[in-house]
C-alpha cells in the first residue's frame, strides 16, 4: 500500500498533479490541512474529481464524511489521545459504514499498546524527514507486530527495501512527492520500487 498525504499548505497545481497520481494507480490520499476550515476542506475536495473521492481519507473535520463518498478518517496522535477513549460517542454521527479509520503513532509501544482497532496505523519517522527539518529518523523494526503498519518519514525509492526489511505494510510519503521536481515521475519511482 502506498499512501500519499497532501502538503500541508496548497501549492500551485496541486490539484492537477493529484489528479495525475490518482490516473497512474493512487489508491489512498490522505487530506492533512490543519490550518483550513470546515468550508475550506470542503471547498478543497470539491476541486477533486469525484471519480477519486472514494480514496481520499481526511485528517480534520471528520463531520466530512457526511457530506462526500470518501474512504475514511484519520486520528491525528493527540487527537486520538482525547477522542478515542470513548469511540461510540465520538463515532455518534458519522457515516462510517465501509469506511476505513487510521491513526498516527510516534512510538512503537504506544501503536503495540492501542486496544482501538484501527484498520492502518502511520508510525514515524522511520529514516529523516524530508518534509519536517530536524525530524530524525527512529529505524523502528515492525517485523514482530500483528498490526497494519506504515512507515512515514524520509521514504525515498532507495529505502524501500529497508522498509519491508523491518516489516511495515506499506509507506506513506509527503516530502518525497511534493518537494519533488516532477511529483508525477516520483510517485512511479516509489511504486517501482514497491
Amino acid at each position: 500500500m502506498i499512501i500519499v498525504l497532501s502538503p500541508e499548505n496548497d501549492i500551485s497545481n496541486e490539484v492537477e498533479i493529484l489528479h495525475q497520481l490518482f490516473k497512474h494507480g493512487l489508491s489512498c490520499y490522505h487530506v492533512r490541512k490543519p490550518h483550513k476550515s470546515y468550508e475550506e476542506y470542503c471547498a478543497y475536495i470539491q476541486q477533486i474529481d469525484t471519480a477519486f473521492h472514494d480514496r481520499i481519507v481526511v485528517h480534520d473535520h471528520h463531520m466530512i464524511i457526511n457530506e462526500f463518498n470518501l474512504k475514511g478518517i484519520h486520528f491525528k496522535e493527540q487527537h486520538r489521545i482525547d477522542y478515542i477513549d470513548n469511540p461510540g460517542k465520538y463515532f455518534k454521527g458519522l457515516n462510517m459504514f465501509g469506511k476505513t479509520i487510521s491513526s498516527s503513532f510516534h512510538d512503537l509501544q504506544a501503536l503495540e499498546d492501542c486496544y482501538f482497532e484501527f484498520d492502518y496505523h502511520f508510525l514515524s519517522p522511520v529514516f529523516n524527514s524530508i518534509s519536517k527539518e530536524g525530524y530524525k529518523g527512529r529505524g523502528f523494526d515492525v517485523k514482530n507486530s500483528d498490526k497494519t503498519i506504515i512507515a512515514l518519514g524520509g521514504i525515498r525509492p532507495e529505502n524501500i527495501a529497508q522498509v519491508k526489511q523491518l516489516g511495515y505494510n506499506g509507506i506513506a510519503v509527503l516530502g518525497s512527492i511534493w518537494k519533488a521536481e516532477n511529483p508525477l515521475q516520483s510517485f512511479k519511482n516509489m511504486k517501482a520500487a514497491f
